[in-house]
């Protein structure tokens, strides 16, 4: 009996042996259509993949006669003028654009078509060139100079040309061979590619108020009045025509639900400044998504960053689009107060490019903050990154949820000034007033004056005292100096 066992696990190993040779063969020689990529399983998502940052070499201006010392103290020999033996000559009034080198030092480097190069700091230009690019790109696999070729909105698209690239040819390599054949190439992204944004979104103020905003000198109604109106819109979820019939049919208070609308962006106004310098608990975790809204029937997006075992919400941002500006502005407010972000967040977002663009950006900065994206991608946890941190990934879905169900009461917004302070408003509300079932029932964020109100109506009217107290410290800062 011993022996048949122990020739039955004989035989099993030489199987495992085998199909693990069979496995590895096939996954090296026989490419299955699209899988064999790299990338992702379908060729309309290619683009959506991020590269990472290309070489930037600086222009930095020399002199030719501090070099002409330089050389022959390090080399014991003096750079001599160019004898043009072929008989071309490079007229007078061409000078090296790096160094300033005289024509005597310039070759005529392709045979009176005009390129010179110096002699001096070897240095190639063209005639007629006065004025040089301040950084030049290059390709980080093979240093080959990147080309702008599409001119968007927000940014300029650079792409490496070069057919010898070794990351042009891996990628060519992974397609299958029926694709190239039948010309169909173009439906991948083979080459290196780098997007240059012509607009700074690290310079754009966080801090303006709402256009539109009233004050608080109520003339038939009272503060109580408008904190009811809030109660009604933002904790109850309803619309402002419901928000106006309830009040009317509960307390006999006639109020049009423009009068709603206006005491709601006057009290987001007020309030947003308290919830976006709030110093809330974090963690080194975040986590990232966006979702859609109907902004007078056109679609338009709103970024969610939350801490995700403080639940709290660190950076929202509405847009009309789904562009990598919107996804920075989340995350500078998301990183505000963070005394040292670098290389300690875990960052997990969907698989959309706009966040490694962003992470990009943070990198390039003068003190750069760099963190790496964690992205889940679909439904399925197909790889070990979406097995590990799916769980991180719905706890923002479940947010974007809960905030749908409070915005389909609105049937969409009628501008985008009516989004931003709706959302700002329940952000407020979700932070500071709603109760949790995962904390106890308890709200995210705590605060004495906040714990200490009797009703949800008075809980507001503190969140707005807070809010002006926030404005009147910012102020002090001179934070608002741009904006007054």
């Amino acid at each position: 009996m011993r022996t048949i066992i122990t020739y039955l696990l004989e035989v099993i190993q030489y199987q495992n042996q085998q199909i693990r040779w069979l496995v590895l063969f096939i996954a090296k020689f026989i490419p299955i259509g699209q899988w064999a990529h790299d990338d992702t399983h379908s060729p309309k998502y290619q683009k959506f993949k991020t590269d990472k940052l290309p070489i930037i070499q600086t222009f930095i201006k020399h002199d030719w006669l501090f070099l002409l010392e330089y050389y022959e103290w390090k080399y014991k020999k003096k750079i001599r003028p160019v004898q043009n033996r072929s008989g071309s000559t490079v007229p007078e009034n061409i000078q090296c654009l790096r160094c300033g080198a005289p024509h005597h030092y310039i070759y005529d480097n392709n045979g009176g078509k005009g390129q010179y190069k110096c002699k001096v700091c070897s240095f190639t230009f063209a005639s007629g060139k006065h004025l040089t690019k301040a950084l030049k790109l290059k390709c980080p696999y093979c240093g080959h100079s990147l080309e702008p070729k599409k001119n968007r909105k927000f940014f300029i698209i650079h792409k490496c040309t070069n057919n010898k690239c070794s990351y042009y040819l891996h990628n060519l390599n992974s397609v299958e061979q029926g694709i190239l054949e039948n010309d169909e190439k173009y439906k991948y992204k083979l080459h290196y590619i780098y997007r240059e944004f012509t607009i700074d979104f690290f310079k754009m103020d966080l801090n303006s108020l709402p256009k539109n905003a009233s004050s608080f000198k109520f003339r038939k109604q009272s503060a109580h009045i408008m904190s009811l109106c809030l109660t009604f819109h933002v904790n109850l979820g309803l619309s402002l025509r419901k928000t106006a019939q309830a009040l009317e049919d509960l307390y006999g208070i006639k109020v049009s639900h423009t009068m709603v609308a206006n005491y709601c962006k006057t009290a987001a106004a007020v309030i947003k400044p308290f919830v976006d310098h709030f110093p809330y608990d974090k963690t080194d975790t975040f986590i990232a998504d966006e979702t859609y809204i109907k902004v007078k029937g056109v679609k338009g997006f709103v970024w969610f960053i939350m801490d995700a075992f403080t639940k709290s919400i660190l950076g929202y941002q509405v847009s009309d689009n789904r562009s990598v500006g919107p996804c920075i502005l989340a995350m500078r407010k998301a990183f505000r107060s963070l005394l040292s972000p670098c290389d300690l967040i875990t960052f997990i977002a969907d698989g959309y490019s706009s966040y490694p663009l962003a992470a990009q950006q943070f990198a390039l900065l003068e003190d750069p903050i760099n963190f790496n994206i964690t992205q889940v991608i679909g439904l399925a946890n197909d790889d070990d990154v979406s097995k590990e941190f799916r769980p991180y990934k719905q706890v923002v879905e479940r947010l974007n949820r809960t905030f749908k169900e409070s915005y389909r009461c609105t049937c969409g917004y009628d501008n985008f000034d009516g989004a931003n302070y709706s959302v700002s408003l329940w952000v407020a509300y979700y932070n500071f007033l709603r109760k949790h079932t995962s904390f106890d029932n308890r709200v995210l964020n705590s605060n004495d004056m906040l714990d200490n109100a009797q009703n949800m109506p008075g809980k507001w009217q503190i969140l707005i005292y807070l809010g002006q107290q926030t404005i009147l410290k910012l102020q002090s800062e001179d934070v608002f100096a741009s904006c007054s």
